[in-house]
């Protein structure tokens, strides 16, 4: 049984580089009946957001991946990373370092100056003398100067680094703050973490984690580092393309569904298959199978895919769901009608609640090219007596077979293209010319209200 975690940082709102991480995390757990676990990384009190972190919980709400236990909060376990703080300086594997800034400054630019990579000397590794006044020490793990420090990652194989390319690096801030990758050590040993499933951007902390791990005498867990998502050209993907709040995609129309499908095939795969259902995705996920390379963002796929979980969503289901865009027809009469004529238009909910929209609101006003285009010749004694033709029968109009009738019946009394009573009846009916079948339309709308905005855009349109 897999235990796994996400440990998003409350300074800014959840994306979906981040909500794809915690996917694959969760998606393990799941699959071995293990545990999901949730911690806050919220040690940087100053850029702590009360807003960022409820908008991380919601997140995690509206797509459905509930995770198991309390919400661990590193801000509430100073104390216990104190304790192991005291332990490393008690054993000899941590000591209280007296450099000031103006020292770090200055070793830096020399060793910049030398062409060698920037690094903390080891100054106060092996100190004994006095310790210099009126500087609050900072407190650095002994790191292993001799040696390699290597790890087998699930994703990208063996990983190895030269010990003296990790410094003594500092595990506890001036203030007593501790640092990163202390506590990420601590937590996610005592969290009791199997594998930890994170972003290739966190590879290089992995090696000094090691060594904390080392020092305390904890258990390595198993490490997974996912290549990161790209833009559509294979740059680092920005807002602009995307890498936006989770959120956000609601209130874009996008269903949870469809961006988890989207997020789990960002670097995993199944063979050819693109279409999978949770149940699916518990099922087949295995993290051995994550792609090392990056993988790039596609908005048409993801429209695709929200598109097709629409498509399948019942109508009542869709009702519900339209709601919050400013569309009502949970109680309409026409429901199924009108969903089966707009949900095969509309790529998000948004874009569906606008088709809906353009049918129940009258047209305010009418697209001024598709008039000269339509509204040429006899198009206004056409449509009248199309208008008549609807009253004269209106007792056996119900279906949108019924009213394509008519549409068949006056094409050939008028001996005309489909196009002349077509194009003309599309604006009267909607403003433009775009929008679902007219016979769908007007089996919505009914006689009485198609009549009425023919006689509209006629008197209008002269």
């Amino acid at each position: 049984m897999a235990v796994t975690r996400f440990a998003p940082s409350p300074t800014g709102y959840l994306h979906i580089g981040g909500l794809r991480t915690a996917l694959f995390s969760w998606l393990w757990a799941r699959k071995t009946g293990g545990k999901f676990l949730l911690r806050i990384e919220d040690t940087d009190l100053a850029r702590n957001s009360e807003e960022a972190l409820e908008a991380i919980i919601q997140a995690f709400d509206w797509v459905g991946m509930g995770y198991d236990g309390e919400v661990v909060y590193q801000s509430r376990r100073f104390d216990l990373y104190k304790k192991y703080i005291e332990q490393l300086l008690d054993e000899g594997k941590a000591y209280k370092c007296y450099m000031s800034k103006e020292e770090l400054d200055a070793l830096r630019e020399s060793q910049m100056a030398a062409g060698e990579r920037p690094r903390y000397n080891g100054k106060y590794r092996d100190f004994t003398g006095t310790p210099p006044e009126g500087i609050s020490p900072v407190i650095r793990i002994k790191a292993p100067k001799e040696g390699r420090i290597s790890f087998v990652d699930g994703v990208k194989g063996e990983f190895s680094v030269s010990a003296d390319e990790v410094d003594d690096f500092i595990i506890a801030r001036s203030d007593g703050t501790p640092t990163y990758n202390f506590v990420v050590a601590i937590d996610d040993a005592l969290m009791g973490l199997s594998d930890v499933i994170r972003g290739d951007d966190h590879l290089y902390n992995t090696p000094k984690q090691i060594v904390v791990y080392n020092a305390l005498g904890f258990a390595l867990p198993k490490f997974y580092h996912v290549a990161m998502i790209n833009n559509e050209q294979g740059k680092k993907l920005s807002k602009r393309d995307g890498a936006t709040d989770v959120m956000e995609y609601k209130k874009l129309g996008f269903l949870p569904e469809a961006l988890l499908n989207f997020l789990v095939r960002l670097g995993w795969s199944y063979g050819d298959q693109e279409i999978f259902s949770l149940e699916e995705m518990i099922t087949l996920f295995d993290p051995k199978n994550l792609s090392r390379s990056s993988s790039n963002y596609n908005l048409d796929k993801l429209l695709w895919l929200n598109a097709h979980y629409i498509k399948n969503k019942s109508n009542a289901e869709l009702a519900e769901l339209l709601h919050p865009f400013g569309v009502d027809i949970r109680e309409h009469d026409k429901i199924e009608l009108l969903l089966d004529a707009t949900k095969e238009r509309g790529k998000t909910l948004v874009e569906l609640a606008n088709q809906i929209k353009l049918i129940l609101h009258r047209p305010e006003a009418y697209d001024g090219k598709a008039v000269k285009k339509a509204f040429k010749g006899d198009a206004k004694e056409i449509l009248a007596e199309f208008a008549q033709m609807l009253q004269s029968w209106e007792k056996t109009l119900h279906l949108p077979c019924d009213y394509h009738e008519v549409l068949e019946k006056i094409v050939e009394t008028k001996e005309i293209g489909f196009g002349k009573i077509g194009q003309p009846l599309r604006i009267s009916l909607l403003g433009s010319m775009t929008g679902s079948g007219l016979d769908e339309i007007m089996a919505i709308l009914g006689v009485e209200e198609t009549v009425e905005r023919i006689n509209l855009a006629i008197a209008a349109i002269e």
